[in-house]
């Protein structure tokens, strides 16, 4: 049998920032463990790359002013450019009860310590994106330091820079299972190549971490829900510093990544159906309608099917990270959950989780209100309707 003083399941951005920041802090014979034959063939290969800081509740603002920290540092960290762009974030509302709704919201991020963050009208709704139709757009709220960063960057750099710190990283290995002591804690992770000893155990398996979970007996609310996304041929109708622009009402957003512009939509329900599985052709005509009706530059564009795709958020109740020791197992600590946050927030998530398994404590941030009993003792996070 093989040994780790830590075992991370899921070589994703988000545990391959709790490795490195492990590491860091000094910890050493880490291992991840990941089933994909190599790194992005998970969820964080499949993120669009935006950065916001614009939340509706305190704990994400500062999660995002965190992260944001450490993007600003990563390329001195860890030798690789996370590709931080602060193009911004640019939300619309179509009426009245729209606009309170996002003023409320960014009442609690000035409070936060977001204070760049501002109310727009349509005139100034109209300069920040030219390209929008004037209809239905009572106004908005933006964020200038929001923008966009590069998933697979954000990987590249962690994996390298845990690398280098003496982390070891297993492509194409399975965790299958754990072994339990008889006071419940996890002895070791049960793998595809033989069991791995352990002194503790990090939860990153994301979409499918309730799965992991409960192999030691907990109970961790977390599912898939199937996200997809519509690309348009390469053209140029659309700058590529234009701010991620969101529609508050019903969440349709686009943004322009590598020469295309990229739709989305958020639509109900949870699936768990593969990454591979075809983006719903009927979707797509949906999405390219509203794009048309919003942005009419884009009737003369066309899309490419084969450039669209799909990819699994990991929603938890509340739609905040479950962040720190479970309470069944105390060894195994749990990050999951972040509900389509998870690469943004992964800077700040890798080093608050660090610091829980060295220092029994998270000393960044308070991170109480992500704790994994609130939903036990009925204190779920209120969540916004919009953000």
């Amino acid at each position: 049998m093989t040994t780790a003083s830590v075992a991370v399941i899921g070589g994703g951005v988000i545990g391959a920032s709790v490795a490195y920041h492990l590491a860091v802090r000094g910890w050493r014979d880490v291992v991840i463990l990941e089933r994909s034959r190599g790194p992005g063939e998970g969820s964080t290969g499949r993120a669009t790359g935006g950065y916001r800081a614009q939340y509706a509740t305190p704990i994400n603002v500062r999660l995002s002013l965190l992260a944001r920290q450490l993007l600003c540092r990563f390329q001195a960290d860890t030798g690789v450019d996370p590709g931080y762009f602060p193009a911004g974030y640019l939300w619309l509302g179509a009426n009245e009860a729209q606009m309170a709704e996002l003023r409320a919201a960014q009442r609690v991020q000035h409070e936060a310590g977001l204070r760049e963050a501002v109310e727009v009208d349509p005139v100034e709704v109209a300069r920040l994106n030219p390209a929008l139709g004037r209809e239905h757009i009572a106004g908005g709220v933006y964020c200038p330091t929001d923008g966009f960063i590069r998933p697979l960057s954000l990987l590249k750099g962690y994996l390298a820079a845990a690398r280098r710190l003496g982390v070891r990283v297993e492509w194409g290995v399975e965790a299958t299972g754990v072994a339990r002591r008889p006071d419940g804690t996890i002895s070791a992770v049960l793998t595809s190549n033989g069991p791995v000893g352990v002194t503790a155990v990090v939860n990153a398996a994301g979409p499918w971490a309730a799965a992991v979970a409960a192999w030691a007996e907990v109970d961790l609310p977390v599912a898939p829900l199937r996200r997809q996304v519509a690309a348009t041929v390469p053209c140029d109708v659309l700058p590529e510093t234009m701010p991620m622009t969101i529609f508050a009402g019903d969440g349709f957003h686009l943004r322009v990544r590598d020469g295309r512009v990229l739709l989305l939509l958020p639509t109900p329900g949870v699936e768990g159906r593969p990454f591979d599985h075809p983006v719903d052709p009927a979707w797509v005509r949906r999405v390219t309608e509203m794009a048309h009706r919003r942005v009419p530059v884009l009737r003369r564009v066309e899309m490419a099917a084969a450039a669209c795709w799909a990819g699994l958020y990991e929603m938890s109740p509340d739609r905040h990270v479950i962040l720190g020791p479970a309470p069944e197992c105390p060894n195994l600590f749990l990050v999951n959950g972040s509900s389509g946050h998870g690469v943004m927030h992964s800077p700040a998530l890798g080093q608050l989780l660090a610091e829980i398994i060295s220092d029994g404590t998270a000393t960044s941030l308070d991170v109480t209100p992500l704790r994994p009993t609130r939903f036990a003792e009925g204190e779920p996070n209120l969540v916004s309707g919009l953000l």
